[in-house]
């Protein structure tokens, strides 16, 4: 995949996956800070949230860029998107991608890392749940020497952003808590939070090594860094329950999740040597 920045006058038209349009980037000018935003029929909130994430990334003052990924809408998200690359301030970049047909969250996620180009990633649920100036906390678990810092809504103090979700949510989250814990891994207390942030090394190589394309694939990148030995930061971030989730909890729905946990382990039964000797590897970035 080519990625490009707005300095450039020349556009690219999108292929399933590829860059839709953008413009050329020298690696001089490669950002601090790439948020990437995971986008499916977000017409109706995508625009505040672009308006929301420029004004952060402006005041921060670094070169910085944001990576929606349309991920097969059939409403005006991608429309509304590219309206908006040629309006930004002039430290932020604005790149759209596209699905076709839908692929599902995971995999939207992993194509925004990838090309994302800046020394952190951090992607972030296009509802802005978690308020995007709680970025502040990850970045700077980062670059204290984290390879990953990842938002919990549970607190020390004991409080859990989550108690304000519907009942059906709170119940199948505590059943997929339960089972994560038998099975794949324990003492992280938000596996879930849509809200995770990455050195640029390790976004590019978790995000390699992802499979899973549906929402399970939170639990597989922290297993995946676990094997790795990467050091994870947990740190409570402000959450708030934001209606219009597409998340809808069916028996269809409860058995993919269920097959995609208990797949982990299985697709990554050969990976953990190749893992320990690549996690810091620098030719990952």
């Amino acid at each position: 995949m080519r990625t490009l920045n707005q300095s450039s006058s020349r556009r690219e038209r999108a292929v399933s996956g590829q860059l839709i349009e953008s413009e050329d980037s020298s690696e001089s000018e490669r950002p601090a800070y790439s948020i990437v935003i995971p986008a499916y029929n977000e017409e109706s909130r995508i625009g505040r949230t672009l308006e929301r994430i420029c004004a952060y990334l402006s005041a921060l003052g670094s070169a910085s860029e944001i990576i929606v990924v349309d991920d097969g809408s059939n409403d005006g998200t991608a429309a509304l998107v590219q309206a908006r690359i040629t309006d930004v301030p002039p430290n932020v970049s604005l790149r759209l991608l596209q699905h076709f047909p839908n692929r599902g969250k995971g995999a939207s996620v992993k194509e925004g890392c990838l090309a994302a180009l800046g020394d952190y990633v951090l992607f972030s649920d296009a509802d802005l749940a978690t308020p995007i100036e709680e970025a502040d906390k990850l970045w700077a678990a980062l670059k204290q020497g984290h390879d990953i810092a990842i938002g919990s809504r549970v607190h020390p103090d004991g409080r859990d952003m989550r108690s304000t979700q519907p009942a059906y949510r709170r119940l199948f989250g505590k059943l997929y808590r339960l089972i994560v814990g038998i099975l794949i891994l324990r003492g992280i207390k938000d596996t879930q939070c849509g809200f995770k942030a990455f050195t640029r090394p390790s976004a590019r190589f978790l995000m390699g090594t992802q499979q899973i394309s549906g929402i399970v694939f939170d639990t597989e990148l922290l297993f995946l860094a676990r094997l790795a030995g990467l050091r994870i930061a947990q740190l409570p971030v402000l959450w708030t329950n934001i209606g219009g989730s597409r998340m809808r909890v069916t028996p269809g729905q409860a058995f993919a999740v269920l097959r995609d946990l208990c797949s982990i382990r299985w697709r990554h039964r050969k990976t953990p040597a190749f893992l320990r000797a690549n996690a810091n590897d620098p030719s990952a970035s």
